[in-house]
């Protein structure tokens, strides 16, 4: 899966794909930017489309496994997709610190210890067989929020 998390305005996610218990790539894209939305997807990548499509408003006919943070307008916000409702977006309080993916609870932890988001994503990797390669970080600017 992943380790993608939030804190002061920062996220970090890291770049390992995985299928199974194999390591696909440590180089993956974990960042869409898609008519200036910014997608951040822990799940199937073989959803990511479907979730992306139906955050626009094309409702999908089959399950999406695959959730996330997107960034939109300077708003953080955790998104989903629920087989009897579809499509879910939940904005988050940007002064709480957050995390999804397999490696989540790690990077939880090593935030409540104070670690940045880019270091708890570190902590994350230590642990967690699904989390690896390059950390990378976009700073929110919650300036655009409207």
């Amino acid at each position: 899966m992943t380790t993608i998390a939030y804190k002061d305005g920062v996220i970090a996610y890291d770049s390992r794909q995985t299928r199974n218990s194999a390591i696909v790539s440590d180089n993956a894209p974990k960042c869409q930017v898609v008519d200036g939305v910014s997608f951040f997807l822990s799940g199937a990548v073989c959803d990511e489309k479907a979730l992306i499509a139906a955050y626009f408003g094309t409702a999908s006919p089959v399950p999406v496994e695959c959730s996330g943070y997107v960034v939109d307008g300077g708003k953080l916000m955790m998104v989903g997709h629920d087989d009897k409702t579809g499509i879910w977006k939940q904005e988050l309080e940007l002064s709480n610190p957050d995390a999804i993916g397999s490696g989540a609870a790690y990077a939880v932890a090593a935030m409540d210890m104070g670690a940045s988001a880019e270091d708890a994503v570190k902590a994350a990797m230590k642990r967690d067989i699904y989390t690896g390669g390059t950390i990378r970080t976009l700073i929110i600017d919650s300036s655009k929020a409207g």
